[in-house]
């Protein structure tokens, strides 16, 4: 039966697994990129398009898979026009996972068990577009009795996080903590640069003329941000690259502020040298770094032009990384300045690499590196087994954090449920090959840490 109580479950005891100490645990989702403001206002959805279709790039690269004209994707179409274009697509994609997760957003919190087609999407139009007008289905209640207890946005260090003030005096239910992803002042080479220094002068109230005043201000909005909770940093590393040099990183920062042509060499001389910094505040911080790796950004030029970023054109790379990623961390750690790491690849080829190069820099104390779940690409079960046979092959898979959805999607929250059922397969699997005990006590504290406590714990909320 299709989305019964056991999907996934293929053996007893990952049922139990499964039943017992995961399906009814909270949810930390500490990296989404959910706005703030969407979440404080809390305005209803229009309609099913607006929540189902807006701003997910995942089910825009299958619907164009499908030949669906962009119109119906990102184009002016009625919103009914572009719901029946993604009901067209949904029976194409079976062995997708947005198979499953569209049907379990359907079933999970609309209370709709029909098949997503042409044929039912008439009755699916009208059913759920009529729960979405109910108090209940606006964006914070979809959030509270999804079970979710934090929530961590992906936010600019200019951001004044005026949502997350509010979200905290009001909203008791759950948490709304920000996450500081300084990308646009280590990105020296890409258009708008001195604007955006400009700009981060004016938010901490002095004009940042200097490679000094610009460490000066990013520690002002660190320290803002962790007065406001904040307890993660996260950086697209999609291209690792560590320079060393003589040279003082002031003359490089006072060509981009001049507006000069800045080499490949001296740019990563300027973000060799601004990312210790960061390292180092986040250590003192006591925060967790997250680094996202090998993403191949924005593929089709046409359509970069066309959309902007972010509309799903982005692929995996596949640069080498060990030499400049081990030289980073360790020019980190010999100031012991190496914050608590997770370390993301988008090219599931690296996990072997990164999880042999945490082992490196693993010692008592708050600094533990991590594998990252199975990110983007990597979000499926395929990807998510193995990304828990990787770590587990070659670090320790009790302290995992878990899932997150790394979604712009309120309703995502469907995807904790299906990496739970995946890790109790999985783990199922190992118990029945004789590789780790048939005792449920004895593995229940590795799926409640994995499910929730382990993030719990982990990010010192």
């Amino acid at each position: 039966m299709f989305l019964n109580d056991d999907f996934l479950l293929t053996n007893d005891f990952a049922k139990a697994l499964y039943h017992q100490y995961a399906k009814n645990a909270p949810i930390i989702d500490y990296h989404c990129h959910l706005d703030p403001k969407e979440i404080y206002d809390n305005q209803p959805f229009r309609n099913i398009t607006e929540a189902w279709l807006g701003g997910d790039h995942y089910k825009w690269r299958l619907m164009r898979a499908c030949g669906v004209d962009e119109s119906l994707i990102t184009g002016d179409a009625a919103d009914y026009d572009k719901f029946i274009a993604w009901c067209q697509t949904v029976p194409k994609i079976i062995g997708n996972p947005l198979y499953v997760w569209t049907h379990l957003e359907l079933k999970r919190f609309f209370g709709v068990d029909l098949l997503i087609n042409e044929e039912n999407a008439p009755e699916i139009w009208q059913t759920v577009n009529k729960k979405l007008q109910s108090p209940a289905f606006r964006r914070r209640e979809i959030i509270a009795n999804s079970n979710v207890k934090v929530i961590c946005t992906t936010d600019d260090p200019t951001d004044s996080l005026a949502e997350h003030r509010k979200l905290a005096a009001e909203e008791d239910r759950f948490r709304v903590l920000p996450t500081f992803r300084p990308d646009k002042a280590l990105n020296i080479q890409q258009n708008g640069f001195k604007e955006y220094i400009d700009r981060l002068g004016t938010v901490v109230g002095q004009a940042i003329t200097s490679y000094d005043s610009l460490l000066a201000a990013l520690n002002d909005r660190i320290a803002f941000f962790h007065q406001m909770n904040c307890r993660l940093s996260d950086h697209a590393l999609d291209h690792v690259q560590y320079q060393e040099s003589s040279e003082s990183p002031q003359i490089i920062f006072e060509k981009a502020l001049n507006q000069e042509p800045i080499t490949v060499e001296e740019a990563a001389i300027y973000r060799s040298s601004l990312l210790l910094h960061l390292f180092e505040q986040y250590r003192l911080h006591g925060w967790t770094m997250q680094l996202h790796l090998h993403a191949y950004r924005n593929a089709n030029t046409k359509m970069l032009e066309q959309l902007g970023p972010d509309t799903g054109y982005d692929g995996i790379n596949d640069q080498p990384m060990a030499a400049n990623l081990q030289a980073l961390l360790d020019a980190a750690e010999s100031k012991d300045a190496l914050p608590q790491t997770i370390l993301y690849s988008l090219n599931p080829n690296d996990y072997d690499v990164l999880v042999a190069l945490m082992g490196c820099y693993q010692k008592e104390g708050n600094n533990k590196l991590q594998l990252g779940s199975g990110w983007w690409y990597n979000d499926t079960r395929a990807g998510m087994r193995q990304q828990l046979t990787k770590f587990a092959d070659g670090s320790v898979l009790a302290n995992f954090v878990g899932m997150l959805t790394d979604s712009r999607s309120f309703l995502s929250y469907t995807r904790h449920e299906y990496f739970r059922r995946v890790f109790c397969e999985w783990l199922g699997e190992i118990v029945l090959r004789g590789e780790a005990p048939s005792d449920l006590s004895q593995l229940k504290a590795l799926v409640e840490g994995v499910c929730y406590q382990n993030a719990a714990d982990y990010f010192h909320f």
